[in-house]
């Protein structure tokens, strides 16, 4: 029996499927810490203390409020469309839960039993299409929502279903612009190729390309409804969003599936940034056994993690825009600037100098210039008011008296 175990493992589609469920288990597992994660942050930025009560440290804190959304009483509205209420649900979590399966986690292994030289790869999916699958799946993320909101029959659940489409919609143009320049820079598709160039140069893609990280980084934030970019479910406007009509596990799917989102696009901006599972003088390419490739995936967590800790700062940090300024730095801001970092690096391909240290670090610097420039010659005040909005004067009324 173990035998066979040992040989079916040697082949890469079982291991895929062991794999794929060992993974699955981790981010599942990983959700229900990131929700402790945020409390306990959130309480060291506010100055309070956070969960304490339940367990050690309020370590127990994440299973006693699973065990509540279990037991609350779910409610289903009259007047809702059923089908429709129940899919968005379950969208919203699977959809997030899809991204992972082309990460590369920790490059290729080689187990004990297996014939010299021939490894597995800790990838459940190589496709050549990898980053095309990425975005094709995220941009699946905005039906759950816009259907959560359309099927509760609800004025505030419907205002914040047609701000998320137009919200993720909008800046679903700057992340793909941010990936083009990487994509053309690379000159592949597949995230462990992606790896493989930052792994052999031993530069990251995020010294080549700062400004096409930045704008895939605030469209990250943007396409998983992290705050500032939270407006669906703005609770001082709309009560509470699309979600306000869900109770019980209904809603705690929606929060479940931000934290697998959150966590997917930290491992994608992982590997197509920072290098995936390399560190300068820790992790050795050239080795695939069981003990370098554990290692190679504690650095790929630790940068996933540092990832998820900065989500979480951000949002008790920084906040919340209105719903004119998101579009506004997406369209006015972000999107010229990508296209324009677009040009520059096609240009840069053109020559073959693409993956020049130097050459893109002064593309960078340059675009970088031109906007403070154009920044600082611009006539428009730096305000936070909405600049078609007309003056208002107070007059009193009738009944008013001076005093």
């Amino acid at each position: 029996m173990i035998e066979l175990v040992q040989q079916k493992l040697a082949t890469q589609f079982w291991f895929s499927i062991v794999w794929m469920l060992i993974v699955m288990a981790v981010i599942l597992t990983s959700v229900a810490a990131c929700i402790l994660a945020e409390r306990k942050i959130a309480a060291f930025i506010q100055d309070r203390k956070g969960p304490n009560r339940v367990g050690p440290w309020g370590l127990f804190q994440s299973i006693a409020d699973g065990l509540k959304f279990l037991l609350k009483e779910d409610i289903t509205p009259a007047n809702v469309d059923r089908p429709i209420f129940f899919l968005a649900t379950a969208m919203s979590f699977i959809i997030a839960m899809l991204g992972f399966a082309i990460i590369p986690w920790g490059g290729d292994l080689h187990l004990p039993w297996m014939a010299e030289g021939a490894t597995v790869s800790t990838q459940v999916a190589d496709l050549n299409v990898g980053v095309l699958y990425i975005l094709a799946v995220g941009s699946l993320s905005v039906y759950g929502i816009v259907l959560a909101g359309w099927a509760s029959n609800n004025k505030y659940a419907f205002y914040g279903g047609m701000r998320a489409t137009a919200q993720m919609l909008s800046y679903e143009v700057p992340l793909g612009l941010g990936i083009l320049c990487l994509l053309l820079s690379t000159g592949d598709l597949r995230l462990d190729a992606m790896v493989s160039q930052q792994v052999s140069s031993g530069v990251w893609n995020v010294f080549l390309h700062p400004i096409a990280f930045l704008l895939v980084l605030i469209s990250t934030f943007a396409e998983t409804n992290r705050a500032p970019f939270d407006l669906a479910e703005a609770e001082q406007e709309l009560v509470g969003g699309f979600h306000t009509e869900y109770s019980s596990m209904k809603f705690a799917l929606f929060f479940l599936g931000e934290y697998a989102h959150m966590i997917t696009s930290s491992a994608l901006m992982v590997a197509m940034f920072f290098g995936g599972w390399h560190l300068w003088g820790v992790t050795d390419p050239a080795s695939t056994s069981v003990v370098a490739v554990l290692l190679k995936l504690f650095v790929f967590a630790v940068k996933v993690i540092l990832f998820l800790v900065f989500f979480m700062v951000i949002r008790w940090t920084v906040p919340r825009f209105r719903f004119d300024q998101l579009m506004r730095l997406a369209w006015r801001g972000l999107v010229p600037i990508g296209l324009a970092l677009v040009v520059l690096t096609a240009l840069l391909a053109a020559v073959g100098w693409q993956r020049s240290f130097f050459a893109c670090l002064l593309i960078n610097a340059g675009l970088l210039g031109v906007i403070i420039a154009l920044a600082g010659r611009s006539k428009t005040p730096i305000t936070g008011r909405q600049a078609n909005m007309p003056d208002v004067d107070v007059v009193p009324t009738s009944g008013a008296t001076s005093s």
